[in-house]
């Protein structure tokens, strides 16, 4: 089968065409013929230590696609299901996922918008519902709202009852959130935002604060956060890995600071984070109320050029390849 693999070249991801056999579900995983595939912001930070690639191995995270085969002990699926989920080595015709990675993809969506769903629409979920704790009546703050999981976020704090306010460089794709719902839109790059979020809050502050920018922005989340108020950190696009922390605003307004990451989840924890994802916010994208905003579709043999405008931050939402 046509695959890619991913390596480190000076520092940088580089995706490798390969042709590889068909690989065998064993007990527990199912077999998938992969549509479609998202690119995801982990696999092309090889300059994050978290993310490192210090030797070639098969390419993509998540993908979206039709049960082949089923291994030992699966009754969940049948050849033919349409399913969405995460999968090590997405990035090819067919690729093997566990069967507490994987999820029935809602009818409504097309290929590649449950493509886009698994790795970004579940980092979601954790920042916002198992760990932030969001309540309808709060106010969520999503930092870097253009984002996969920035747009994730976004929709879900409106699912869940939230009012949900989003910061962009970019005036366009701001008024493109506001029509999938976001509340307030504040264009920003990097920092200065709180003054604006303070405002918008009467100051009083927000809630929950999803931080998908890095250390640039840091600062601002802190000091836009309500009393009690919780902070994800999810990501670092403008490649500062540190910040200054504002150790008073932290301890007089009890505030809570975590981080939300791939890299090192447990397979126990990365099927917990799918069960509550399935309860919790899959039934909004078959309702509806949850739509993946898919910005570009590359064909497989594009994936290094779909990879190289990732890196452009040209995007709103996810990038996607689909399969031949």
């Amino acid at each position: 089968m046509k695959c890619y693999y991913v390596d480190s070249v000076n520092g940088k991801t580089v995706f490798e065409p390969r042709e590889a056999p068909v690989p065998q579900p064993k007990k527990g995983e199912i077999l998938v013929r992969v549509r479609a595939a998202s690119l995801n912001r982990g696999e092309i930070l090889a300059s994050i230590s978290l993310h490192a690639v210090h030797e070639a191995r098969p390419a993509g995270g998540d993908c979206a696609g039709e049960v082949e085969s089923v291994g030992e002990g699966v009754t969940a699926f049948k050849k033919g299901d349409r399913v969405l989920g995460r999968a090590r080595g997405s990035y090819a015709e067919y690729a093997v996922m566990s069967v507490e990675q994987a999820a029935r993809a809602p009818e409504r969506l097309s290929w590649e918008q449950a493509a886009a769903v698994p790795v970004a629409a579940i980092t979601a979920y954790e920042a916002i519902c198992a760990l932030g704790r969001l309540k309808a009546g709060e106010t969520l703050l999503v930092v870097g709202a253009s984002s996969g999981v920035g747009m994730f976020g976004v929709q879900a704090g409106k699912y869940l009852g939230a009012t949900v306010i989003g910061t962009s460089r970019s005036a366009e794709k701001l008024e493109k959130l506001k029509g999938a719902g976001m509340d307030v839109g504040i264009q920003a790059a990097g920092g200065g935002f709180a003054e604006k979020v303070l405002e918008a809050t009467g100051g009083k502050g927000v809630n929950l604060a999803l931080n998908l920018v890095g250390g640039s922005a840091f600062p601002d989340c802190v000091r836009s956060l309500a009393n009690k108020g919780r902070l994800a950190i999810i990501g670092y696009v403008d490649n500062k890995l540190k910040a200054e922390v504002d150790l008073e605003a932290v301890h007089g307004k009890r505030l809570q600071v975590f981080g939300v990451s791939n890299a090192l989840m447990s397979a126990t924890d990365r099927a917990e984070a799918m069960r509550g994802f399935i309860r919790d916010l899959l039934p909004g994208f078959a309702e509806g109320k949850i739509t993946p905003i898919v910005d570009k579709v590359f064909p497989f043999h594009e994936l290094p050029a779909a990879k190289a405008y990732v890196e452009s931050d040209a995007q709103l939402g996810k990038v996607v390849v689909t399969m031949p």
